[in-house]
């Protein structure tokens, strides 16, 4: 399994944008580096930009602080290869291909300031997937804290629309339970949960429900495992059996081609037991191989991941 694994969320940037003398190839600061990246055999990393807690400035300004230091100090390596379009995928997939590929996602809409110029700059600047929210309420919609539950609102729909006009794949996880099925109601195309796991198995308030994650596999859409020890078990002392019982879940709910990993490394400070870093994914890929098929443990580490967004990415410009 070494160089076939896709993980569709993380938290680099959002540290990189407020600690410039962060790097990337081995920094002590980061779960995720260049040199775990490899030593994980990780073929696609999606890096998350998402707006900190510390940020002081407009927030399209972090949207576009991060997508530099995503090009400037991530995607300019050697080593990796920034994934926009079909043709960076298929150079990915070619025989031989030693590079890393990056793919950028935006974590909660408040970033783009209700202006679908922002939208449309951030799709051209490489932008390919788009979670409505993070944990709160913002202009487009309310997230799963959000104490009233309200859904999207008038301008997250018509966000939602430009969305599906761009092809910009959109991410539930987050979302609040009422934005969710009004999402699956509104839209043209199957939505992901780039990094939430089974609420019937751990009671978080960011987990799907049996319903949503049925709705989610019936649409076509993708779900991804997350590596927070309190979505995986309630007390937080998670280990990669806990990780490997919420896969199980989701695929006797019929998700066996619909879920993979999204870890939020660099979103948590805390880790599972065993795996704390890309690094160590080879132990997450022995433990699936001895529990699935070949072709099965293949699905959840990269390839259902690859055919949601082979069918998704735009086939050469941005507009």
């Amino acid at each position: 399994m070494n160089g076939k694994i896709w993980d569709l969320h993380c938290d680099v940037l959002s540290k990189m944008i407020m600690n410039d003398r962060i790097g990337f190839e081995n920094d002590p600061a980061l779960d995720v580096t260049a040199e775990r990246l490899r030593r994980g055999g990780v073929q696609l990393q999606t890096f998350a930009i998402y707006i900190p807690g510390g940020w002081r400035g407009r927030p399209f300004d972090a949207v576009l602080a991060s997508v530099d230091c995503f090009y400037r100090l991530i995607a300019s390596r050697r080593d990796m290869l920034p994934v926009c379009t079909k043709g960076d995928l298929e150079k990915l997939m070619n025989r031989g291909e030693s590079r890393i590929g990056a793919m950028l996602s935006l974590e909660g809409a408040e970033g783009l300031e209700a202006d679908p110029v922002y939208l449309r700059t951030a799709w051209r600047l490489g932008v390919r997937t788009l979670g409505l929210t993070w944990n709160h309420a913002n202009w487009a919609a309310d997230g799963v804290l959000e104490p009233r539950g309200g859904g999207l609102t008038a301008r997250g729909r018509k966000l939602v629309e430009e969305c599906h006009r761009l092809g910009m794949a959109l991410d539930v996880s987050h979302l609040s339970e009422r934005g969710f099925w009004e999402l699956l109601e509104l839209s043209a195309d199957a939505p992901i949960a780039s990094h939430s796991n089974a609420k019937t198995l751990c009671a978080h308030p960011r987990n799907l429900s049996d319903e949503q994650i049925r709705a989610l596999i019936a649409c076509g859409g993708r779900i991804g495992i997350t590596f927070v020890p309190y979505f995986l078990r309630a007390d937080g002392e998670a280990s990669i059996d806990d990780v490997l019982r919420h896969l199980e879940h989701i695929c006797s709910l019929g998700g066996s081609k619909h879920v993979g990993f999204g870890s939020d490394f660099d979103g948590i400070d805390r880790h599972v037991r065993g795996l704390a870093h890309p690094g160590q994914y080879a132990q997450l890929a022995e433990e699936l191989c001895k529990r699935y098929s070949a072709d099965e443990a293949e699905g959840f580490l990269r390839k259902n991941w690859l055919s949601y967004y082979e069918g998704r990415l735009p086939q050469g410009g941005m507009d």
